[in-house]
This record gives C-alpha cells, sequence and structure tokens, in this order.
C-alpha cells in the first residue's frame, strides 16, 4: 500500500533559443557564502552555474513554467530565472524590479492557488537547483536551501545525521513554501509543526531605495531582525521576500553534536490501511464513524499523550471513488505500538456493525516516508479549502457531510480529516506566526478532476460543500470554541469574496487570528514598496 496516493485513494486507477546566461558578480559573495559549508561530506563539483535567464523563446520555457501543481492556472511570464546562489537571486530581482516586471518565486509548485501563474506576474524566479542540505558547524543548526524538497530533506538530515524535521508526507513538496505557511506532518503531534524548529532564515529583500538584498534574520531574542524570522514562522510564501537559506535547530537544544540537534527520525513504521466500501455505509454508519473520530481525538490530543506519535489520515472520499480510507501510522519502534494502532481502529470502528478492510505493513521509516509519493494520474485541475476543528463535528455538520459525500455525483471530492494537537498546541499562539495552537483535527477539502470542461461543476461542488458545512458561522471556519480558521498553505481566495465567506470576519483573521498586525508591520519594514504580493499576501498596513 506504500504507492497509495490521495488521487489513488480516489480511484485514478480507473535547440536552446533566446536563453540567456548571466554571469552574477557581487563583490564579497565568496565571504558571504562560506560560513555555509557544502553539502554533507562533499558537495557540488566545479564552478558555480550561472544565473540562467528563459525567455519565452527557449525550450526550457515551458518545462518551467508548467511546473504548478494546479492544471486550471497556466501563467506566461516573460522571463524565468533559474537562481543557484542568494547573490544570485539578489541579481534576478533587481533584473526584474529595473525592467518593472511584477515578480513571483517557485520553489516546489505545490501552490493549490494561481499565485505564481498569475497573468499580472511577468517574471519568475526559480529555486528549484537551490537544494543543498548541510549542518552549518558556525550556527550549529542545519541549512536547508529552498529549493530542496521533503523527500530530498529527509533522506539528507537522515542517512547523514539519524535526524528529520516534523514536515509534509509528500516527498515532492518543496521545502520554500511549505516552512514558510507553518508546515506539518506525520510526526507534527510528536514534534509540533516544522517552523517550531526554524531557527534562522536569509532572505532576500526589496528595500525603500527599490534595491534588493540580503539579510539573516535569527530567533535569537537580542537579533534586531528577529521579527522578520518569526514572520516567516508560520506567515505564509510571497510576503516579506524570498528566502535562500533556512537553518533548523530545535529550541532549546544544546552541544556541538548534530544528531542531537533535531528530532530523531523513528526506527519504522507501523501502517494500517483501513477502507471501508460505500455500499455498506449507511447515514447511521457514516455517522458514527465520524463520531467516533472526533471523539477520539477530543480524548487523545493533549500533549505527552501516549499516541504523540500516531499519525492519521481519514479520506472522506465521495461515492463516485467507491470507498473511505482511513491511512493511519505510528512509529514501530514504541513500546506497544502495535496494540496502541488496533486500539485506534477499534475505537474509530465501534459500533458501526460494519466491518472494514485492514491492510497491515511495517516498514524502515525513510523507506515508507519517502515511498508517500503523490502522482495525480492526469487529475491536474483542483480546487481546495482548509479548517482547523478544536472540537468534533456537529451532527448538522455530520448529516451535511454524508449528504454530498453519499450523493451519486461524477464528482471525485474529499474531505480529509489530518490527526492534530498534542505537542503543537504546546506552544503559545503568539510565539510563532502559525497561530493555531488549540486544535485537534485538520481539515482539508477538496475536488480533483481532468477535463477543464468540467470546471464549473467541480468548483461549484467544492464551495457549496464548504459553506453548508460551516453554514452556522458565514460559511467559513471562524475562530471561536469549535473551529480556529485555517491553513495558509491552503490557499483559497474565495475567503476574499462576500458571496462565500458571509461571517464578516476578514480572510485574514481565518488564516493569522491575531497575528495579523504584526506581520503587517514586517512588511513595512522589510517589503516597503510592497514588491512580494499574491492574492492572499500580508497588506502594507493602512
Amino acid at each position: 500500500m506504500n504507492e497509495l496516493t490521495r488521487r489513488g485513494f480516489l480511484g485514478s486507477a480507473a535547440a536552446v533559443g533566446g536563453a540567456t546566461v548571466v554571469t552574477s558578480a557581487v563583490a564579497g559573495a565568496p565571504a558571504a557564502q562560506a560560513a555555509v559549508p557544502e553539502a554533507a561530506e562533499g558537495g557540488a563539483c566545479g564552478a558555480p552555474t550561472a544565473l540562467v535567464q528563459v525567455d519565452r523563446a527557449d525550450r526550457r520555457y515551458q518545462d518551467l513554467v508548467s511546473r504548478g501543481f494546479n492544471g486550471r492556472f497556466r501563467g506566461k511570464p516573460d522571463v524565468v530565472y533559474v537562481v543557484h546562489t542568494a547573490d544570485q537571486v539578489v541579481d534576478a530581482v533587481n533584473r526584474a524590479l529595473e525592467a518593472g516586471r511584477r515578480i513571483a518565486v517557485r520553489s516546489g509548485g505545490h501552490c493549490f492557488e494561481g499565485f505564481v501563474d498569475d497573468p499580472a506576474v511577468r517574471a519568475v524566479i526559480d529555486m528549484s537547483e537551490m537544494r543543498q542540505v548541510s549542518f552549518d558547524t558556525a550556527r550549529q543548526a542545519f541549512a536547508v536551501e529552498p529549493g530542496a524538497t521533503l523527500g530530498e530533506t529527509y533522506r539528507s538530515l537522515y542517512l547523514n545525521w539519524g535526524v528529520t524535521i516534523p514536515a509534509g508526507v509528500c516527498p515532492q513538496v518543496g521545502v520554500g513554501g511549505h516552512v514558510l505557511g507553518g508546515g506539518y506532518g506525520p510526526l507534527s503531534r510528536r514534534d509540533g509543526v516544522v517552523a517550531d524548529h526554524l531557527y534562522a532564515v536569509e532572505v532576500v529583500v526589496v528595500d525603500a531605495s527599490g534595491r534588493a538584498r540580503k539579510v539573516v534574520a535569527t530567533s535569537a531574542a537580542n537579533d534586531p531582525n528577529r521579527e522578520l524570522w518569526w514572520a516567516h514562522t508560520g506567515g505564509g510564501g510571497g510576503n516579506f521576500g524570498i528566502v535562500t537559506r533556512y537553518w533548523f535547530r530545535t529550541p532549546g537544544a544544546t552541544g556541538s553534536d548534530p544528531s542531537a540537534l533535531l528530532p530523531k527520525a523513528p526506527e519504522s513504521t507501523l501502517r494500517h490501511i483501513v477502507t471501508w466500501d460505500w455500499s455498506a455505509l449507511t447515514e447511521k454508519a457514516f455517522t458514527r464513524i465520524i463520531d467516533n473520530h472526533g471523539a477520539w481525538h477530543q480524548r487523545n490530543s493533549a500533549a505527552g499523550t501516549p499516541y504523540a506519535s500516531l499519525h492519521s489520515v481519514f479520506y472522506l472520499n465521495s461515492r463516485a471513488a467507491g470507498q473511505i480510507v482511513l491511512d493511519v501510522q505510528i512509529d514501530g519502534g514504541l513500546n506497544g505500538a502495535e496494540g496502541l494502532l488496533n486500539d485506534f481502529v477499534a475505537a474509530i470502528n465501534e459500533g458501526t456493525g460494519v466491518e472494514p478492510a485492514v491492510q497491515r505493513s511495517t516498514e524502515p521509516w525513510l523507506r515508507a516516508t519517502l515511498a508517500n509519493k503523490f502522482d495525480t494520474g492526469g487529475f491536474d485541475r483542483t480546487k481546495s479549502k482548509g479548517a482547523y476543528l478544536r472540537k468534533p463535528w456537529t451532527a448538522d455538520q455530520c448529516a451535511t457531510l454524508y449528504r454530498y459525500l453519499s450523493a451519486d455525483s461524477q464528482v471525485w471530492g474529499e474531505v480529509s480529516l489530518y490527526s492534530y494537537g498534542a505537542k503543537v498546541n504546546s506552544v503559545p499562539e503568539t510565539a510563532t506566526a502559525t497561530a493555531q495552537r488549540d486544535s485537534i483535527i485538520k481539515v482539508w477539502m477538496s475536488a480533483t478532476w481532468m477535463d477543464p470542461t468540467q470546471d464549473d461543476a467541480n468548483v461549484a461542488w467544492i464551495r457549496n460543500i464548504y459553506r453548508d458545512v460551516f453554514a452556522a458561522t458565514g460559511g467559513v471556519p471562524v475562530p471561536n470554541d469549535r473551529t480556529e480558521g485555517t491553513f495558509i498553505n491552503y490557499p483559497d481566495i474565495d475567503l476574499t469574496d462576500p458571496e462565500w465567506n458571509t461571517s464578516g470576519v476578514p480572510w485574514y483573521v481565518l488564516y493569522y487570528k491575531g497575528n495579523y498586525p504584526r506581520l503587517q508591520k514586517v512588511k513595512a519594514r522589510w517589503d516597503p514598496k510592497n514588491v512580494f504580493r499574491h492574492a492572499l499576501s500580508v497588506r502594507l498596513p493602512d
């Protein structure tokens, strides 16, 4: 089952012209880079690659502008800069600004909305070649460049030092934007969100004169740039500048042994895949499963719970997919892990009268982690929405979920419920820009399809189910005693539209709660000309 993907759960199994190579000559560049060693035990060979500038006549252009995750959006910038160093990023930004071109940045390319592929964007800075992972002895922290994928980062951190970060499940996602939104994954209940382990950032910013420069900001209390670091612990991408390097170290970790400065990776991954066929699910059984799931998380989401290393994703697929699927895993080296997993599955199914199919597996942690590849199978058109739950679904919400998901429809929709809380909730909501620190379940809703002629039907489906599930609070998960807003890495421009957000609560409160004014102050200092912007970017203060 390790090759299963979200789309797999939904049944999808059914000559260079115009190229310019620009040599960047920036005074002091070698010294600026000297503090960060090459990748562990040897790095890049030969001279650094020069800045690459690709225009529309270049055969590489289409590959570079079609790297986005969502096929609904395809940009057509005038130029794409492929960068390899922070100094090249400075050069590329200055070139774009001098030409009057609006800038966007792409690392992994997994944004759900068209922020990079906006028609207004005329210059894209592609970070995908900046993918080094190393240990910086000067800072006693792990340096990761933004173009590295999560899979590359996991592999390097684990094989070289035995450590990891509690980041996402998809190996192809780029570190760049993932960390900026806070970042979470299978180890977050045990270790917190990935931003909780962010020690420092190197950022290319544009000052009031309109010129780009590099800045390093750390979490140190006496760092004059500390607020810039803070804004990168969940403030979202495309807001303040371009991150060219992250440094990771767990707060409170000391000493010079790298293997003690980040969380240890699990010994192995024990996994159960539990499936219920829609043909066997009555509304009563479906509701009982959802009630059980919510109640379990309400009981077991405090910091220090024996289930801290348990992570589950409950794929509530629409009837067109044939099944709903619970994918649950736990640290296989944990004492009594098998019993904990069995008890969890039993608790979710208790009293349903339906016997699910269960597939069990145990694999070394790295192999299992890198096997979670996401392949759209051609279903690359999507619309997504998110939410945080502080309490289980209400009876009305369960009824709404059943009504939409059980309907005889060709829409392949999904409501995914991710285990959350535990260590995540032990951090004050103002300590980082990730403000949601009191939730037990993270929700991701989506519709995914292939045919452009089906855009309207699918977008309508996801908009309507989201609106109706949160009907009691104006169609959105407002921060209150039951919900806690939503996740900036699940961007949804509908939240700015009064047709779909009738709550009276602004979109930025849904994403940032009370942290938004502080983020605006960071924006005013570090991006006073609003160079870095998109439909959901932090706005300059009035």
